[in-house]
């Protein structure tokens, strides 16, 4: 029977892993196994620019943790070596980072399960949002088809009025007849 003072401890770790799960709008579990110091330092500097922390993590505390947090179905996923990358931020960038990674690393990260947004995905789903741009260029994209319309109301309109001042259009000049 562990002691007092070490169960004690390993609640507050389950709980601390548990409110990190709860607030996170996605984390990922990753197997890190292979992994060299630089490889690893790299990867932890990528994630700090994208405000994921990530931190490798016991498999049985995390399991209880995803528990407590209400997600049962990472049993299968929590063992061997796992580390664990999360975000309040942006949902898709602890995948997406984690897949980038391990494309120019030579697959020395595989994704083992995670969760976005309250949904666990499977490994599979997860990597697919590696293939994914961020969240400001998805918006940025968005935005940019959102303007591509009003800009061309804008030309149209700057044309009648030219027209209409008794200037040709700047398209072309007016037909003859």
């Amino acid at each position: 029977m562990p002691n007092a003072k070490v169960l004690e401890s390993k609640k507050a770790v389950v709980d601390t892993l548990a409110e990190t799960m709860k607030n996170a709008t996605a984390a990922v579990f990753v197997d890190y196994k292979g992994i060299t110091v630089a490889q690893d330092t790299e990867l932890r500097r990528q994630f700090r620019e994208a405000s994921v922390e990530y931190a490798v993590v016991k498999n049985t505390l995390t399991r209880f943790a995803a528990h407590k947090a209400g997600y049962k179905e990472f049993d299968e996923v929590l063992n061997g070596t796992t580390s664990m990358a999360c975000t309040t931020g942006d949902p898709i960038a602890p995948a997406r980072i984690v897949c980038e990674f391990a494309k120019k690393n030579k697959n020395v990260l595989t994704i083992k399960g995670g969760f976005v947004e309250g949904t666990a995905l499977t490994a599979e789903q997860l990597n697919s949002f590696g293939e994914l741009p961020s969240k400001d260029a998805l918006i940025a994209q968005v935005l940019g088809t959102f303007l591509a319309p009003i800009s061309s109301l804008a030309f149209v309109l700057d044309q009648v009025r030219i027209q209409k001042e008794g200037g040709a259009p700047a398209a072309e000049a007016p037909a003859e007849g």
